[in-house]
């Protein structure tokens, strides 16, 4: 399938020192890496009772009121019901 001269080229390219130094490189790259992929650990998971209990506490607590709300609004703005 390939002459000699095509496996003779393609042995050259391949034991070229560039070709040589980026696999090195490439190599080195994966292999820190990997490393650091190892050694980083996630954070504990936080504990996420407290929100629920917030959320808990607020609705044991009942609904506020709101009918005074409506009267502030207009009286800071200067408006007048009709």
């Amino acid at each position: 399938m390939f002459s000699k001269e095509m496996l003779a080229l393609l042995l050259q390219v391949i034991t070229s020192w560039q070709v040589i130094a980026v696999t090195a490189a490439v190599l080195i790259y994966m292999s820190l890496v990997s490393y650091v992929a190892h050694t980083h650990h996630r954070p504990r998971s936080i504990s996420r009772n407290r929100p629920k209990k917030q959320k808990a506490a607020a609705a044991i607590s009942g609904p506020e009121e709101v009918t005074g709300a409506g009267a502030d609004t207009n009286e800071e703005l200067g408006l007048e019901e009709t």
